[in-house]
């Protein structure tokens, strides 16, 4: 028996960062992720008896389980520190069970965030496996399960191979197209906004047309927007009142996991995944010059705002040493749902006074932003609230009402260090004039306007509307999004998520089919239910039950009603070499590829090339993006066969200093382009 302890975590980075924490007394080990699941091959659950999970090991998985077992045979105890929520609690069960661990035994440890203070105060504390948070997820792994693999083989035999169906990413698709739908039914109507140019003094400035006879009026049309106007007495504009007052704005309560993609989206650019994919770089940690490697950022699936005492302390001693007291805030959040999960933290810094600037040299340009944005929200939300002097100022003519706004910042408070807006709101500020002032007229502005129709979900707008609705939870709405986007059920335009002709079909065939699963209140109700078997310990088994009691027969009317629906293929202008026939765009295991749409007489295919505007350095052809067996994009002379060059990181039109290869896209924490040469080191 060995004198050390084994600890299991599920990410050989998060092995290497706590490794270097405990010391030679443990040894620190990954599983890798899931090590047990259900099989891919069938459905992998026993509905007759009482929906039994029949988990096998994860393809592939079987040398990390058999070094897993024999590390945890020779070692004084195993300490199972998978995350600390839901799916970590389910790995750690998986994980004890395959390696004999009793499941009463306090095997289980878990911390908020990757500091050397946090994993060794929970070596100290280990508990036993939570089995409400196992059963709430098996009971989300089952329904997922039963939905995509009862559903999706109808789809594939209705419409066409490929497609799926899920619990949350039906609901989601709905109401993308629901949008959609709104968007193309929606007729513009005409208005008309007056505005007078007005000037106090020196100072120019603009008040709007709001009402007659102290009713609202928005004129409809030109003819009423001249009559308006021809009504108006240009050395008239009295003002008639002025109401002035401070107003607040109070910060914005640290990060959950929806709020932070919803801000990275909208500050950052990020896509759900890539957000996610930093943060958990943050998390597990990164080598900080000086310091080693360090946890960045507390664990990053949360719905909660709440912080710990010493964590709020820490903030408040920051902000009193860089700015002063009167940038300290008291203020209270709280989380819009009752039932969160709350064991852990909103998402924060690990350690307060790491400024992003003072490890900005350790980090990559797409962690160093993340970063900056997690420990400024952080930060803000513990300090004042920005203080502005707010005036608006009624300008009467001929029983006309004119209205003129302005603000300008008294205080910044917590916008020192986020969201600072000043330039903006010292624009917006009014000249000084008083009550039965007269004001010097410049010019009206009439502009004819139509109402817009709703805007077009982006990553960050669905993020939002999901977690509104209580759909799903925000640790998958990535993954959701990906497979709206990788079955080809939405495309993104800019930032917009469009339907398409086929996730329309989908989804009207869904509704007709499968309300419940499409239906936002439905979908969010049954949320609740998985909620409670964590929160109230319900029967997991009962709500899978009721579930399916209502699948199974949504199931015999859709078989039987279904007529199979043909999706044209979208027809290129290429044509087919070998007979002469358009080619369709078709999509595989591996993405799409043209085909000829004379097939199955014709069955010619050919990947779709994408220029990159790069020339070939060895023979002059276009150099062109492919995708590989396994899906993985390359860069090859569009000459291939003959001319065999080939680039595994985008190549850009810049030759090398040195040697006179072509760079290529390589960002590293101090360099973006790197020379293909792989005998030659160069770097910018």
């Amino acid at each position: 028996m060995s004198e050390k302890s084994l600890v299991i975590v599920e990410s050989p980075s998060k092995a290497k960062t706590i490794g270097k924490f405990l010391g030679s007394k443990y040894k620190v080990v990954a599983s890798v992720g899931h090590i047990r699941d259900l099989p891919k091959s069938k459905l992998g659950i026993d509905i007759e008896n009482n929906f039994e999970p029949q988990y096998i090991p994860i393809k592939g998985k079987g040398d990390v389980i058999k070094a897993m077992r024999k590390e945890a045979k020779g070692a004084k105890n195993v300490l199972l520190a998978t995350d600390p929520d839901r799916e970590g609690e389910a790995i750690s069960w998986h994980i004890a069970y395959l390696l004999g661990i009793d499941q009463l035994k306090p095997c289980r440890i878990v911390f908020n965030e990757i500091t050397k203070d946090a994993i060794q105060a929970a070596i100290k504390s280990p508990r036993q496996i939570d089995i409400r948070l196992v059963d709430a997820q098996q009971a989300r792994r089952v329904l997922d399960r039963l939905v995509g693999y009862k559903i999706s083989p109808l789809l594939w035999r209705k419409v066409k191979r490929g497609l799926s169906a899920g619990r949350v990413q039906s609901a989601a698709l709905k109401i993308i197209c629901d949008r959609e739908k709104a968007i193309l039914a929606f007729v513009p109507k005409e208005f008309w906004t007056v505005t007078a140019v007005l000037s106090a003094g020196k100072k120019q400035f603009q008040a709007k047309l709001v009402e007659h006879d102290k009713k609202k009026i928005t004129p409809g049309n030109q003819l009423e927007a001249d009559k308006i106007v021809s009504e108006l007495v240009p050395d008239n504009y009295v003002v008639e009142k002025i109401d002035r007052k401070e107003k607040t704005r109070k910060p914005y309560a640290p990060f959950t996991t929806s709020s932070l993609q919803q801000e990275a989206s909208t500050k950052l650019g990020f896509n759900t995944k890539k957000t996610m994919l930093i943060a958990q770089q943050l998390y597990e940690g990164v080598e900080v010059k000086g310091k080693g490697t360090i946890g960045l950022v507390t664990y990053i699936r949360t719905d909660s705002v709440r912080i710990s005492n010493e964590a709020n302390d820490a903030a408040v001693a920051y902000i009193k040493e860089k700015y002063s007291e009167n940038y300290l805030g008291n203020h209270v959040y709280s989380n819009k749902r009752k039932d969160v999960q709350d064991a852990h933290e909103a998402i924060r810094p690990s350690v307060v006074d790491l400024h992003p600037d003072s490890i900005k040299d350790s980090l990559t340009k797409d962690q160093l932003n993340l970063y900056r944005l997690i420990w400024s929200r952080f930060i803000a939300s513990r300090m004042s609230q920005a203080v502005y002097d707010a005036v608006s100022a009624d300008i009467i003519n001929n029983r006309y009402t004119f209205r003129a706004t302005g603000s300008k910042l008294k205080f910044d408070g917590y916008l020192r260090i986020y969201d600072n807006t000043v330039d903006e709101d010292q624009e917006k500020m009014l000249p000084h004039f008083e009550e039965g002032e007269k004001l010097s007229f410049i010019e009206l502005l009439t502009v004819q306007n139509f109402t817009q129709p709703p805007s077009r979900y982006s990553e960050a707008g669905l993020v939002k509307d999901l977690e509104e609705k209580n759909i799903g939870r925000p640790s998958t709405y990535a993954p959701i999004i990906a497979t709206l986007l990788e079955r080809k059920y939405v495309n993104r335009d800019k930032k917009a998520l469009i339907p398409t002709e086929l996730g329309f079909v989908v989804t009207e065939m869904m509704e007709q089919y499968f309300k419940e699963i499409v239906d936002a209140g439905f979908t969010a109700g049954m949320e609740d239910k998985l909620d409670d078997i964590e929160f109230k310990e319900a029967c997991w088994k009962d709500v899978v039950s009721e579930f399916y009691g209502i699948l199974e027969k949504e199931l015999v009317v859709a078989e039987e009603s279904i007529e199979k629906i043909k999706i044209e293929d979208e027809l290129t202008d290429e044509k087919c070499e070998l007979c002469g026939r358009f080619m369709a765009v078709k999509h595989g295991r591996f993405g799409e590829f043209l085909a000829c749409s004379g097939y199955p007489e014709c069955k010619n295919t050919k990947a779709i090339v994408s220029k990159i505007d790069v020339k070939c350095p060895k023979c002059g052809k276009d150099i062109i993006a492919r995708k590989g067996k396994t899906g993985k994009v390359f860069y090859g002379c569009s000459g291939y066969p003959e001319c065999n060059q080939v680039y595994w990181n985008r190549p850009v039109n810049k030759a090398c200093p040195e040697c006179g290869s072509l760079l290529v896209q390589k960002k590293t924490k101090t360099s973006e382009y790197a020379c293909s040469n792989p005998n030659c080191g160069y770097k910018e």
